[in-house]
């Protein structure tokens, strides 16, 4: 029998996906649910599973455009574990390459196997191999790019077509500064006693709860707090409208393999710190993995972003459309800071609020941002209710 496997829906409103990458060849022989192809939408990349076992044959190539529901490769289930010569030099290379991986810590652990089969017959060194797979995986296109450079000149140079995903968010950034009036404001937070917080509890919050407790549970918090408070901070335009929402989906920035990603915090407004915290690492794991579902990331009413974690000081990030704001979070650097008189030495990290200044105005926004500060100074009172153990669940 014949199967002809099609393009499965990622999500609605999503009519057309690209072949990222096949992971096997053309007259493989694959194992049921065994994953055979990468495909981008604009929205993720996602992994394709085989339906049933058998020999495959491919109809579409890498980098092609294909609609949802399209044929894009045909299983032979009448071949029952036929392994092609081809595919055995390749299982023998794997096990020698998986022996090697033990014996040798600089061998990344994640290649997809026809990149293994290259990287072993052109014995290319792994240490130059630059992942650009989910889950930081070494696709065929890493393993050709690194050929293509090492044939040419030092000034050399190459292309590669960007995929879906990145296409989209090139349209989507480019539509907020045309049609939002998109204006940032800017504070300071002094961080001491978050971080006061932290270092007492962080290993007994560990130990109980298996998850560290970070800036981003004292951020959502403080957030979800203040935007019940300032409401068009929370609110979207929709035609002539103002849609105003009474609870907090809270998007977070998580950058992945493929492209910036904003999985959602639902009902963030409710959620504890360990829940805060469990529930954003779930999402982040499952972005960077490529296994994020698009419901997932549908929907936010408002953003958060940390350019932090990659060493700025300072940024103006840009709205998540249709959410009408976002935050951006910085590194936190020890500056000296006027104390009661007195200069003292203080950890400090700077906000930005971007918002679209068509529904929300200074009074709103700048209010905002300072109520947060107020809430991340002294967070035992704004977000503890004075007791820090029962707020942490310990």
């Amino acid at each position: 029998m014949k199967l002809e496997m099609r393009v499965p829906s990622p999500g609605e409103s999503i009519s057309e996906v690209e072949i990222a990458e096949w992971l096997v060849e053309d007259g493989d022989y694959v194992e049921k649910d065994q994953s055979i192809a990468e495909i981008d939408s604009d929205k993720a990349t996602l992994e394709l599973p085989a339906e049933e076992s058998g020999e495959i044959k491919i109809v579409v190539g890498d980098g092609e455009t294909v609609a949802v529901g399209d044929v894009v490769c045909i299983i032979d289930t009448s071949v029952k574990g036929s392994i092609s010569k081809k595919n055995q030099d390749i299982s023998t290379q794997e096990d020698e390459l998986k022996i090697e991986k033990k014996l040798n810590k600089n061998i990344p652990l994640k290649t997809t196997p026809l990149a293994e089969s290259i990287i072993k017959k052109n014995n290319l060194s792994f240490d130059k191999l630059k992942p650009s797979g989910v889950d930081g995986r070494i696709t065929k296109s890493d393993v050709l790019s690194l050929m293509n450079k090492n044939s040419n000149e030092v000034r050399g140079s190459s292309r590669k077509k960007m995929s879906s995903l990145r296409r989209k968010i090139a349209t989507r950034l480019v539509a907020v500064k045309n049609e939002t009036a998109m204006l940032t404001t800017f504070n300071e937070v002094d961080m001491s006693a978050i971080n006061n917080i932290r270092t007492e509890f962080k290993e007994m919050f560990k130990e109980k709860h298996s998850v560290g407790v970070g800036f981003m549970s004292f951020f959502s918090k403080a957030i979800t707090q203040a935007l019940l408070e300032f409401k068009d901070v929370n609110s979207m335009v929709n035609g002539e409208e103002i849609v105003h929402y009474d609870y907090v989906d809270l998007g977070i920035a998580v950058s992945a393999p493929k492209g910036l990603m904003v999985p959602v915090v639902r009902d963030a407004e409710t959620l504890t710190f360990r829940e805060i915290e469990l529930e954003i690492k779930r999402l982040a794991i499952k972005a960077r993995d490529g296994k994020i579902t698009i419901d997932e990331m549908l929907n936010g009413t408002f953003t958060i972003t940390n350019g932090g974690v990659f060493g700025s000081m300072l940024s103006t990030p840009i709205i998540n459309p249709p959410q009408s704001a976002i935050l951006g979070m910085h590194n936190i650097i020890d500056r000296p800071v006027a104390i009661d008189g007195k200069v003292e030495i203080r950890p400090i990290m700077y906000l930005a609020l971007s918002y679209d200044h068509r529904i929300i105005d200074g009074k709103s926004s700048v209010g905002f941002l300072c109520r947060v500060k107020e809430f991340l100074e002294n967070p035992k009172l704004h977000l503890m209710n004075n007791d820090v153990k029962k707020a942490l669940e310990l």
